[in-house]
């Protein structure tokens, strides 16, 4: 189960598109499934009958208020758009993020993936892409490159399918630890806005969001293992405690 990818579907509206996604997974041999705020509700026979009988993944799917929290126990989580941001981000076509996928599970422990699915109408948003360590996007025909929902999952699914296992040539030997977890990363991060806050680093409201998103950009491209969260927070604990430097 480990080793194959979450999908996680947000504000995802038709519960026939969510059966069709199951569909889809099952075809790939994809069984877990995360619905982060279904518009028309869930448990959903729309859903059920969509399915075509892949009712293991409708019965299995869990239900979730934020991605946050459909995301909190993943090591590693991709987000599919077509949308550009002005960050540095690793982007990955579907079949190159099959093959990462695959040595990333390779090198065992506590890997865990996940990949980010918009809703029909427009997407994933700006704050949920940054929550992904890296993007997936389909080179399309530019000017007609938008895909339903089920589409999207079965392009993903099958590309993840058909890649090859293959040992990444470059592993990171982390010992005893394990890689850090969304939900690790976001209270480290919590904490250092706070921080940030009350030192006034913000000079103006609006700074703030794209700052933090920058900041946890830069975590998630870092690879953070859980003795890092332990030793930056150690950091930040220091810090607070010697207070303002003084001239």
């Amino acid at each position: 189960m480990s080793e194959k990818p979450v999908i996680v579907l947000v504000d995802p509206q038709l519960g026939e598109n969510i059966g069709m996604c199951a569909r889809a997974m099952l075809n790939c041999g994809l069984t877990e499934m995360r619905i982060v705020r279904p518009r028309d509700g869930w448990p959903n026979q729309k859903a059920r009958d969509a399915s075509s009988g892949a009712l293991e993944v409708i019965d299995g799917a869990t239900l979730h208020d934020t991605v946050n929290d459909a995301i909190a126990d993943l090591t590693r989580v991709y987000a599919t758009t077509a949308r550009k941001r002005e960050m540095v981000e690793t982007l990955f076509t579907p079949r190159g993020a099959a093959a990462d996928i695959r040595a990333y599970a390779s090198e065992g422990g506590h890997h865990r993936c996940g990949v980010l699915f918009g809703g029909e109408r427009s997407g994933l948003t700006t704050e949920d892409v940054a929550l992904a360590d890296s993007i997936i996007r389909v080179p399309l025909n530019p000017d007609f490159s938008s895909l339903n929902l089920a589409q999207a999952v079965l392009l993903i699914g099958y590309e993840w399918f058909t890649a090859e296992t293959e040992v990444a040539e470059k592993t990171l030997d982390i010992g005893e630890g394990r890689p850090a977890t969304h939900h690790e990363v976001d209270i480290l991060i919590e904490r250092l806005g706070r921080g940030l806050d009350e030192g006034g680093f913000f000079r103006s409201p609006d700074m703030r969001p794209v700052v933090m998103r920058n900041i946890r950009n830069m975590y998630q491209r870092s690879g953070l293992t859980d003795q890092d969260i332990r030793t930056l927070h150690g950091i930040v604990e220091s810090l607070r405690r010697a207070g303002p430097e003084k001239k």
